[in-house]
C-alpha cells in the first residue's frame, strides 16, 4: 500500500515533470511574438528566419524516436536530467546570440534537448503510480500542462516583450530547467532499464531522414501544394521509413520495438491519437488565421482567445480519467469526440465571433480524452522497460499528425478559397490578397479585402465540416477497437 510519504514524493516529482513538460510545449509558440524583434536585432534574411523558427520543432520530431530508445537504455531519469541541463545552457546561448548562425544553432541544440525530455519525462509519469487510475490522472495532468503550455506561449511571449528585450523569450527556461535539475535528482527515480544492448547508428539515421524528410514535405505542401520537392521529400521520407521498419525486424537490440504494434490497445490508440492531431492541428492554424485576417485581432489578442480552446482542452485531460475510472475508456474517448462533432457543428451552423470560439471550444474539449486516455494506453500497454519507446511513438505521431492536419486541411482550405475568390488579385491565400489590397485605392482595396475573407471564411467552415466528420468516424473506431477495455482500475 503507498503511504502518504511515498504519495507526496510522487506527485511532486509529477509537478516536476509537468514543470518540463509546460516549458517544452511554452518553448514551442512562444518565438512568433519575438520574431519581429530579433529579425529588427540580428537581420537575418527569410531563409534564415525559417530556419529559426522551424529547426526546433524539426529537432523535436527528428530525434524523438531514438531519445526514446535511448532513455529506455541508459534510465529515463538520467537522460531527463542530461537533456535539462542542455536545454538550459542552449536557451542561455539563444537568449544572448549575436548572429542568426549563433541562434540558428541554439534553437537546433535546444530541438534535441526537447527530443530527450519529452519521451523521458511521459514514461517517469506513468512510472511514478502503480494504482491505474493515479497513473491515468498524472497523464492527463502531464496532457493538460503541454496542451496549456502551447497557448500559453504567445501570451507570455507577449508579456516579456513589452518589458524585456527579445533574448527574455529564452532566458525564462533556465530557471525552471534548474528547478527540474534539482527536483529531478531528489524526488524522481530510475526508470527500469533493458541494459545497454549494442546502438546501431544506421537506424538513426534512417529514422531521422524518414521523420525529418516528411515533416518537411508536409510543411512544403502546407506552404504550397504544387510544389513537386515537397512531394519529393515525402517519397524520400515513405522510402527511409521502409527501411527502417525492415532493419527493426531484423535486429536482435531494435531501436523501436515493432512487437508493440501487435498489442490492440496500443495500436487502436496511436491511430485515434494521431488521427485526432491532424484535425487539431488543422483547425488552429484556421482558427488562429481567421482571428487575425478576419477578425482584425491583433497576434497577442488572439493568442487569449486562442487558450480559451486549450484551456477545454486542459480541463477534458484533467476530467477523463475520473470518469474512465467509472466507464470504460472506448465509451469515453468516443463520447468525447461525439461532443467534438457537435462543436464543429456550432462552427458551421453558427454565425459571429462567438460561435466560432465556443464551437471550437466544445470541440477541443471533446478530443481531449484522446490525448490523456490515448497516452495512458499507449505507455500502459508496453512493458516498463520499453515505456520510452512507447512514450516517444506517441510522441512522434502527435507531432506528425498536427504537420499532416496542417498541410491536408490547409490545402482543403486553398482549394475552397481559390474556388470562392473571382479577382485575380485575391491570389492563393487571404494574406496575399491583403498585401495586393494595400497598393488598391480605398474603394477596391475594400472590395477585395471583403471578397477574399468571405472566402476565406467558406474555407473554414468547409475544414470545420470536414473536422467533424473525421472525428465521428474516430469516434465509431473508439466504441470499435478499444471496447473491450474495463474501466480503469477494475
Amino acid at each position: 500500500m503507498t503511504t502518504t510519504k511515498e504519495s507526496t514524493r510522487a506527485w511532486l516529482g509529477l509537478f516536476v515533470l509537468a514543470l518540463a513538460t509546460l516549458l517544452l510545449a511554452v518553448d514551442n509558440t512562444v518565438l512568433m511574438l519575438a520574431l519581429p524583434h530579433l529579425a529588427a536585432d540580428l537581420a537575418p534574411s527569410a531563409t534564415e528566419l525559417l530556419w529559426i523558427t522551424d529547426s526546433y520543432g524539426f529537432m523535436i520530431a527528428g530525434f524523438i524516436i531514438t531519445m526514446g530508445s535511448v532513455g529506455d537504455r541508459i534510465g529515463r531519469r538520467r537522460l531527463l536530467l542530461i537533456g535539462a541541463a542542455a536545454f538550459a545552457a542552449a536557451s542561455l546561448v539563444a537568449a544572448y546570440s549575436t548572429t542568426t548562425t549563433m541562434l540558428i544553432a541554439a534553437r537546433v541544440l535546444l530541438g534535441i534537448a526537447g527530443a530527450t525530455i519529452g519521451p523521458s519525462a511521459l514514461a517517469l509519469a506513468a512510472g511514478l503510480f502503480a494504482d491505474p487510475r493515479r497513473r491515468a490522472l498524472a497523464i492527463g495532468v502531464f496532457t493538460a500542462c503541454f496542451m496549456g503550455g502551447a497557448a500559453a506561449g504567445p501570451v507570455i511571449g507577449g508579456v516579456l516583450l513589452e518589458r524585456f528585450w527579445w533574448g527574455s523569450v529564452f532566458l525564462m527556461g533556465v530557471p525552471i530547467m534548474v528547478v527540474v535539475l534539482v527536483g529531478g535528482l531528489v524526488l524522481l527515480p530510475e526508470s527500469e532499464t533493458r541494459g545497454g544492448g549494442r546502438f546501431d547508428p544506421l537506424s538513426v539515421a534512417m529514422s531521422l531522414a524518414a521523420i525529418l524528410s516528411v515533416v518537411y514535405g508536409l510543411k512544403e505542401l502546407a506552404d504550397d501544394p504544387g510544389q513537386v520537392t515537397a512531394y519529393a521529400a515525402l517519397a524520400a521520407g515513405l522510402a527511409f521509413g521502409l527501411a527502417f521498419v525492415r532493419r527493426q525486424h531484423r535486429l536482435a537490440e531494435p531501436l523501436v520495438d515493432l512487437r508493440l504494434f501487435g498489442d490492440r490497445s496500443f495500436s487502436a490508440a496511436l491511430l485515434i491519437l494521431a488521427v485526432a492531431m491532424v484535425v487539431q492541428g488543422g483547425v488552429y492554424l484556421f482558427v488562429s488565421q481567421h482571428l487575425q485576417l478576419v477578425e482584425g485581432l491583433s497576434p497577442l489578442t488572439a493568442g487569449l482567445w486562442m487558450a480559451v480552446p486549450a484551456l477545454g482542452l486542459a480541463a477534458g485531460s484533467l476530467l477523463a480519467p475520473i470518469v474512465a475510472g467509472v466507464l470504460r475508456p472506448g465509451l469515453v474517448v468516443a463520447a468525447g469526440l461525439a461532443v467534438s462533432a457537435a462543436g464543429f457543428a456550432v462552427v458551421v451552423a453558427g454565425d459571429g465571433f462567438g460561435a466560432l470560439v465556443a464551437g471550437v471550444t466544445i470541440a477541443f474539449l471533446g478530443m481531449a480524452p484522446v490525448g490523456a486516455l490515448g497516452l495512458d494506453l499507449i505507455v500502459g500497454s508496453a512493458p516498463p522497460e520499453r515505456s520510452g519507446s512507447a512514450s516517444a511513438m506517441a510522441e512522434c505521431g502527435g507531432e506528425l499528425g498536427i504537420a499532416l492536419g496542417i498541410a491536408l486541411l490547409g490545402s482543403v482550405g486553398t482549394v475552397v478559397y481559390g474556388g470562392m475568390v473571382t479577382s485575380p488579385m485575391a491570389g492563393g491565400s487571404l494574406g496575399e490578397a491583403l498585401a495586393a489590397a494595400a497598393d488598391l485605392p480605398r474603394g477596391q482595396a475594400a472590395a477585395l479585402v471583403a471578397e477574399a475573407q468571405a472566402a476565406f471564411h467558406q474555407a473554414l467552415l468547409v475544414v470545420a465540416a470536414l473536422s467533424g466528420a473525421l472525428v465521428l468516424g474516430l469516434a465509431v473506431a473508439a466504441l470499435t477497437l478499444l471496447r473491450h477495455l474495463r474501466p480503469i482500475g477494475r
